[in-house]
């Protein structure tokens, strides 16, 4: 027996087209985010992806950006079980108990414990550590929005970009 195709629909379009002013500031965010480079922004996408994975948002899982930034398919395979993978450096690997701890704050007395964080402090520089801190805080704030509003991410390419850069063209 087959399974019907799955038919996804927004409840409410992208708050952010809605609420113009806001996007600015997402908009923003993102350019910031966007100057980690090399190993820290591989690594920064990394973390945002496993936070997207816990929260269940398909739309902020980029696995063509992370291809095209040079990760392979195994390693994005792996990222689900990453803890009990080879193919993450320690860097990553404590990038990755921190989203896990930040994106799941509810649940465990401690949220975010000093051996999580010390350990993503020893590999990473205060900058290097800021942004992964923004990111994962930003990434699940877009979660949020999207898994809620249940956004489709073809939509959003499709309409809702071409909506804002409409209304933006001034």
């Amino acid at each position: 027996m087959s399974n019907p195709a799955v038919s996804p629909k927004n409840r409410l379009k992208n708050p952010a087209t809605i609420v113009p002013e806001a996007m600015a500031p997402l908009q923003a965010l993102g350019q910031v985010l966007g100057q980690a480079k090399g190993d820290s922004g591989r690594t920064l996408s990394l973390a945002m992806m496993r936070a997207s994975q816990l929260n269940g948002c398909a739309m902020c899982l980029n696995w063509q950006g992370a291809r095209q930034a040079g990760e392979t398919d195994e390693r994005l395979f792996a990222l689900s079980v990453w803890r009990e993978s080879t193919v993450f450096s320690a860097p990553e690997r404590a990038a990755l108990a921190l989203a896990e701890s930040m994106t799941r704050l509810s649940d465990r007395p401690d949220p975010v414990p000093d051996s999580v964080w010390e350990e993503v402090a020893r590999h990473f520089h205060e900058r290097d550590l800021a942004l992964l801190v923004l990111g994962i805080s930003t990434i699940n704030l877009y979660n949020r929005i999207n898994v809620t509003t249940h956004q489709v991410a073809q939509e959003w390419d499709a309409s809702a970009a071409k909506e804002w850069s409409a209304r933006n063209k001034d």
